[in-house]
């Protein structure tokens, strides 16, 4: 995470903070706890988590929450400051906060007598009294705005109820804060114009300009932006393993001042180039590009760049030659692919790598990549998912950092269990489609139909696409673990995806796929019905009277595998949700009619009924507060948007069925 990213989020965070406390006429700490919780609820983190401040001698919280599943109870504590970088968050005193909070489990009943007039708190008491006999387990949360130098405490138990911590500290909010964030577009600007020689052409939506760029420069873009230089490249830098990458190396290393005769160069693209011009107006220089993609020749500058780093190789003398295709952005998908395809000569390029620059994996690459999966064996460790684009990706990535230290950081936090291809996305989303019989036929032919279908669909690929499809990863895994210990052998990938289509399609394709995202991971109820499942797909799939390979390429396989008489057990069918998940679901539109329903109640309604409801004690503490906050929001002009606009409605339909009544509006009254 770069610094100077780091330091300009914390003084937004702070500028923001702090401004809300005024317009709301609050606190620091709280307004910050409740702008936290905002951003877990985005992030599915938790749940209808309500402020309720209370404070003692060892004892201090800031909120609670009470998720509607049951599923846990969770308590918050803030450590807010106005100069977050003054200091660090110590071990120790995050093992303070944490013991305050922890605190208040055996207290909250002594608590509670003496906070009926302090409703929040008095609720809180009163939830958490009504949850522990039953809650399968306690969250402890600390909330702070600085960086803390440790880790969270490991679990421990309260009453034989485990208890888990949670440590959000700033970096930790920033990734989530700027998680499925797309980065901007590479501008380059010359010190020096670098000489062009145009090309005329005719066509509307694109120009092209030949140039020499020296090595070194190439060599310094890519340490400045990494594989974001080639990400419309069809695969990314192999290493030096091949023929062609050693070639480029040893004419680097041995005779620098040839490499120019030597090498093909590299193709470039470009959204927009400032030009210096003759007296003809004809382009002479460029001083600047914007949008720059290395198309073609990305072992060339990575092995630049390596040779530069790792070798100590002084490139001065080295220069590149360089084709740059000016392309209106609207043609890029168009365009780029038979730029790679036609110009590439150097390692065999699938039909898989041709689509890697398609705007489909382009963007699933830039989402998921910025994605921070949950810890799963609550460590506190969020790693990422690689959804490797362009082959190589992944390796070239782990190259770039230059110690082992960093590369087992890289390791830790982005696992090559983690990592997938575009051809495993198609295999994990085709499963999950009841398309098994087409992941059958082998990687490129299953791919190509992938990407005839995401034609015809044009699928929004967004943050909870990429969540989804790669929960369906995480089910195909562990279903083929499952096939691998009932000994499918040779078999098992097709085991597994006929597994998975047969569950899917037995459950309508309601398993959760939001829950197996939060949490990496299969439930227990599906795990056992995947066991009981296997073999009953191994009896039909393979046989020795049929050739197995073949078999479960044909679509009659699939009818036979999807008659096979089985239903899911009692237990899972509790887990299912009530809409099936096709992925992509409709909840940016429902969104987007949340926020519309709120905007046409007037601020005053929203006070009205926040007032009502604390009065005589009628809904949630935490319904109550979301009402004070849209009034609040909406009387300063400020948007009500995505989970707070859903719960809003959902409180104020809430309110109307417990006897809320609007008082009419004064249009005459509002009007003068």
């Amino acid at each position: 995470m770069a610094e100077h990213d780091l330091h300009e989020y914390s003084r937004a965070l702070v500028a923001d903070i702090q401004a809300l406390t005024d317009a709301d006429n609050g606190s620091n700490p709280n307004t910050f706890t409740q702008y936290v919780f905002e951003i877990l609820e985005e992030a599915g983190v938790s749940s209808d988590a309500a402020l309720a401040f209370y404070s003692s001698r060892g004892l201090e919280i800031y909120g609670y929450g009470l998720p509607g599943d049951g599923s846990s109870l969770d308590l918050y504590t803030t450590d807010f400051s106005l100069t977050p970088f003054s200091s660090k968050l110590t071990k120790a005193e995050s093992d303070g906060l944490f013991r305050r909070l922890f605190a208040f489990l055996g207290k909250h009943g002594a608590i509670r007598l003496n906070q009926v007039d302090n409703i929040d708190v008095h609720d809180m008491c009163v939830g958490a009294e009504k949850a522990l006999p039953n809650v399968p387990k306690i969250r402890l949360f600390l909330l702070s705005n600085r960086v803390s130098t440790t880790s969270a405490p490991e679990p421990t138990e309260f009453e034989g109820i485990p208890v888990v911590y949670e440590l959000w500290d700033l970096e930790r909010l920033h990734r989530h804060e700027t998680s499925g964030s797309i980065g901007e577009p590479i501008k380059v600007t010359f010190a020096h114009p670098l000489p062009c020689l145009a090309a005329h052409s005719e066509e509307p939506n694109y120009s092209v300009v030949l140039a020499v760029i020296p090595g070194r420069q190439l060599a310094e873009l890519y340490k400045e932006h990494r594989t974001r230089l080639l990400e419309l490249n069809v695969r990314s830098f192999l290493q030096a393993r091949g023929a062609v990458n050693k070639g480029i190396r040893e004419t680097l290393l041995n005779t620098p001042g040839k490499f120019l005769a030597y090498n093909n160069g590299v193709t470039a693209t470009a959204s927009d180039v400032d030009f210096e011009t003759d007296a003809a107006g004809s382009p002479v220089a460029i001083r600047s590009m914007t949008g720059l993609q290395i198309v073609n020749g990305g072992q060339t500058t990575a092995s630049l760049h390596h040779v530069l780093t790792r070798d100590k190789k002084d490139l001065d003398g080295v220069h590149v030659q360089m084709k740059l295709t000016i392309v209106d952005p609207a043609y890029l998908s168009e365009i780029v692919p038979k730029i790679s395809q036609y110009s590439n000569t150097q390692n065999k390029v699938t039909l898989v790598d041709f689509s890697s620059n398609h705007e489909f994996h382009v963007a699933f690459e830039r989402v998921s990549r910025s994605l921070w999966a949950p810890a799963a064996d609550g460590s506190g460790q969020e790693t990422r998912w690689f959804y490797e684009r362009a082959r190589g990706q992944y390796t070239d990535k782990s190259a770039e950092y230059e110690t082992r230290a960093a590369q087992r950081k890289f390791r830790l936090i982005t696992p090559t269990r983690q990592r997938l291809s575009k051809s495993d996305l198609a295999t994990f989303v085709h499963s999950w489609e009841q398309l098994p019989y087409w992941v059958s036929r082998g990687a490129q032919k299953n791919f190509v139909h992938f990407m005839e279908r995401i034609e015809k669909s044009d699928p929004v690929v967004d943050v909870q696409y990429c969540k989804r499809a790669i929960a369906t990863a995480l089910l195909f895994q562990a279903a083929d673990r499952i096939a691998r210990t009932h000994s499918a052998g040779s078999h098992k990938r097709l085991i597994t995806t006929y597994m998975v289509a047969r569950l899917s399609l037995a459950a309508e394709k309601r398993i959760d796929l939001d829950r197996i995202w939060n949490e990496q991971s299969i439930t227990d109820a599906l795990r056992d019905a995947l066991d009981e499942l296997c073999p009953l797909i191994m009896e039909t799939v393979i046989s020795a009277e049929r050739h197995v390979s073949e078999w479960a390429k044909k679509p009659d396989c699939w009818d036979e595998v999807s008659r096979i008489p089985w239903t899911l057990p009692d237990v899972l069918a509790a887990e299912l949700t009530a809409e099936p998940f096709e992925i992509a679901s409709p909840e940016s539109t429902e969104s987007d009619e949340a926020e519309a329903a709120v905007e046409d109640i007037p601020s005053e309604e929203w006070k009205a009924l926040a007032d009502w409801a604390r009065e005589g004690r009628v809904l949630r503490a935490v319904d109550r507060q979301v009402a004070d906050r849209v009034a609040q929001r909406l009387s300063q002009g400020r948007r009500v948007t995505g989970a707070q606009a859903r719960q809003a409605v959902e409180a104020y339909e809430e309110a109307l069925r417990h006897g809320f009544r609007p008082v009419p509006v004064d249009l005459d009254h509002e009007t003068a």
